[in-house]
């Protein structure tokens, strides 16, 4: 029964993943290549590297991921290298054979581009996301850069990564609108991943009820680096003392807690809330917050 269960969940992430690759890699032949925008990220070096020497754009990016994987093997684990490694290699599996040579690209207008473009990478993304899986690139990058300076959030190293490439593609293209369309399409592309994932809110509390909590505190601390609080609570039907697992995440690790407690215990009571706001270690500063 168990392995039936995690057969179809496989399956089910396999479906997923391939969709929001599919739909990540139409955005970036179909829309952001002919517009000559490149919203930061390692696919947009990929299309700067295609500007520049006719490389494909998914062959440029497995490349420029291989160190990646190699720092990532070292201080992020295995597990995460060989998931990224996989979907990076379909990722160009599909971009450079699937995508690029069959269908068309629009050679309309730039602005609609860079939106269309944005939307339909940040879907694929947002699906790949929702599964609590990475692609690598500006995430493993995100990720080490932490390892090496703790005190910097994940999402202003994402945000100074994506910004060296935009400044770049204004340097290649020799055009500055490229640049601020890149914005338009970057803009977009969070948006529409953090409505797929999670919706606009910043964060999320879950609350995890289970006779396996000491497991997946475990889990959760060595998969994605983040803190839990165990709470002593009393069933009010039963009147028995109990744990309860308490713990806040980003958007984007909504999907890899819940595959976590759905792995250790399928039959755990798991409530998840929306936060406007979390501070504290991990997080933003208390002491860099206006309150």
């Amino acid at each position: 029964m168990e392995k039936t269960y995690r057969g179809k969940e496989r399956l089910i992430d396999l479906i997923f993943e391939f969709s929001g690759i599919f739909i990540m890699s139409l955005g970036v032949h179909c829309f952001l290549v002919p517009a000559n925008i490149a919203p930061g990220g390692l696919s947009g070096l990929g299309i700067l590297v295609r500007y520049l020497w006719g490389m494909p754009i998914g062959l440029s990016t497995f490349l420029m991921n291989v160190p990646i994987f190699i720092l990532s093997w070292r201080y992020l684990g295995r597990k995460y290298t060989l998931q990224s490694f996989g979907a990076v290699l379909l990722n160009s599996v599909i971009l450079d054979y699937v995508v690029t040579p069959w269908l068309p690209m629009y050679m309309g207008e730039r602005l609609l581009g860079s939106v269309f473009g944005g939307i339909f990478v940040g879907a694929g993304l947002g699906l790949i996301f929702l599964r609590g899986f990475s692609t690598g690139g500006t995430d493993a990058i995100s990720f080490l850069l932490q390892v090496k300076f703790p005190h910097i959030p994940i999402g202003r190293t994402l945000m100074l990564v994506d910004g060296l490439v935009l400044a770049f593609s204004v340097l290649v293209f020799r055009n500055i609108e490229a640049g601020l369309f890149g914005v338009i399409a970057l803009f977009f592309q969070t948006k529409v991943i953090d409505s797929i994932v999670y919706g606009s809110e910043h964060g999320q509390m879950f609350l995890i009820f289970s006779d396996k909590n000491k497991e997946i505190t475990e889990r959760i601390f060595t998969d994605i680096d983040r803190g839990a609080t165990i709470l002593k609570g009393v069933g009010a039907y039963t009147m028995k003392e109990r744990e309860v697992l308490l713990c806040a995440a980003r958007k984007s690790e909504f999907g890899q807690i819940k595959r976590i407690v759905r792995e250790i215990d399928p039959d755990a009571f798991f409530i998840v809330s929306e936060v406007s706001q979390i501070l504290g270690e991990g997080f933003k500063p208390v002491s860099g917050d206006s309150l």
